[in-house]
């Protein structure tokens, strides 16, 4: 991203004008994250606009090498599968599997592979190129773009988002946008990195969570449902979202550089991410 043209944003939560600084300086520069003074919603500010970032994501190299995407996303592919799994699991535990899945941001299509036993048909959705090629492999169908790629007369019974929201300029809308293509009585699963997890606390702005520029809004235990609860979501309930993590990734955030050759094994690490899955009504 040579030239990005930058903005300074309202709470996207609530609209409030009001917010307080929560890290800024060297680790953050340009950037900073604010946290709302009304509602407590933290985000991005200032940061890039939303057109400068949908160069980024459209981008070949965004999930192999790019600056601001991932040096090599294939590289976590076992600890995707098996952090797919689990979810995938334990949506099956509470009965809301089975039927039309659609999955928006789905990159390489490890959760839509491993989805084949939980549901009927999978469809994804992503900006790349690159993600969506290598998707199709997986999925019964995949589309270039986001939710708007999806034809609002496709319903489905699923959809997920996992880890997508924390890169959405209008969230309300994104929600929105998934409950005109579900099903009545469908559910909608969303998934952030937690900004209230004791993660964050004690590693502070080298939180790795922080992923500037792309990392714009920063959920946690109070924040995700109260959107999901703005855009009329019902029966709102946190799930279960166990993460597992390469541990060359881990080593790399400690200046720690391990060979490929270890990202066969896998670390689970607790409270990383807050989930939570609603339903829509008519």
């Amino acid at each position: 991203m040579n030239s990005i043209e930058m903005e300074v944003p309202v709470c996207p939560l609530c609209g409030h004008k009001d917010s307080d600084v929560m890290y800024e300086g060297k680790r953050f520069n340009p950037y900073g994250v604010r946290s709302c003074t009304h509602c407590g919603m933290s985000f991005l500010s200032p940061r890039p606009t939303e057109q400068s970032m949908m160069s980024l994501y459209q981008q070949d190299d965004y999930f192999s090498g790019s600056d601001q995407g991932y040096s090599d996303y294939s590289a976590q592919e076992l600890a995707l599968r098996a952090t797919f799994r689990r979810l995938l699991g334990n949506l099956a535990a509470i009965g809301k599997t089975g039927g039309d899945l659609l999955e928006i941001g789905c990159g390489y299509g490890y959760l839509l592979d491993e989805a084949r036993t939980f549901f009927k048909h999978r469809v994804g959705t992503d900006f790349s190129a690159g993600a969506v090629e290598q998707a199709r492999i997986s999925a019964d169908k995949v589309y270039r773009g986001g939710i708007d790629a999806i034809n609002e007369a496709e319903a489905f019974d699923c959809i997920i988002a996992a880890h997508v929201i924390e890169h959405v300029y209008h969230p309300q809308d994104f929600i929105k946008g998934i409950l005109k293509r579900l099903r009545p009585g469908g559910a909608v699963v969303i998934a952030a990195p937690d900004m209230g997890s004791l993660w964050r606390k004690l590693m502070g702005g080298r939180w790795p969570s922080f992923k500037l520029p792309e990392h714009i809004l920063y959920f946690d235990n109070q924040t995700l449902p109260r959107l999901l609860e703005q855009c009329g979501v019902q029966e709102i309930k946190a799930v279960p979202y166990p993460h597992a993590f390469p541990l060359p990734l881990i080593a790399d955030k400690f200046g720690v550089r391990l060979p490929n050759y270890f990202n066969k094994y896998s670390l689970w690490l607790p409270a990383t991410t807050v989930a939570y899955i609603g339903v829509k009504h008519d």
